[in-house]
């Protein structure tokens, strides 16, 4: 008789999703246009992970630094369908990867799905992304892109 495969952890079983966002997705405006709401959201860290700028592109990666944190928000309750829109948007270069969180509030643990990017060597990745400095040069833009973004898949 064959033992039961485990269940999956919490962030992947079916929805609800929760992901931790730490860039673009951090600003409601964007995850309006995407979804069309704004899912409750809550202050986390991701601990042994640095945020970096990527050379040409107005969007940050991460990457696994021990010793480092990245500070963003858990977006919780996200259906199945939320969780394919947020997959698509991600450029294929990030790899959607279960993470634990500790929510600042409350220091609980949470697990949620993070866009990881997919290689540790590109040399595009520098320095420190600034969440402030994006919403004030490029939140206009990246706004009127991501509602082209959504045109597009709404098409199929």
């Amino acid at each position: 008789m064959a033992l039961a495969a485990p269940p999956p952890p919490a962030a992947a079983a079916a929805g609800p999703h929760s992901v931790f966002v730490y860039g673009t997705l951090m600003a409601e405006e964007v995850v309006r246009v995407l979804l069309g709401r704004a899912p409750p959201s809550y202050p986390a860290l991701l601990p042994d992970h640095r945020r970096f700028s990527l050379r040409e592109r107005v969007y940050p990666a991460i990457l696994p630094v021990r010793g480092h944190a990245v500070n963003g928000k858990v977006l919780k309750g996200l259906t199945d369908r939320e969780l394919h829109v947020f997959d698509l948007f991600e450029d294929q270069e990030y790899v959607k990867t279960t993470v634990e969180v500790s929510l600042t509030d409350t220091s609980e643990k949470s697990l949620a799905y993070a866009y990881i990017w997919g290689n540790e060597g590109d040399p595009d990745l520098y320095g420190e992304w600034d969440y402030e400095e994006w919403r004030k040069v490029h939140l206009k833009d990246y706004l009127g892109m991501t509602q082209e973004f959504m045109d597009e898949v709404e098409q199929f």
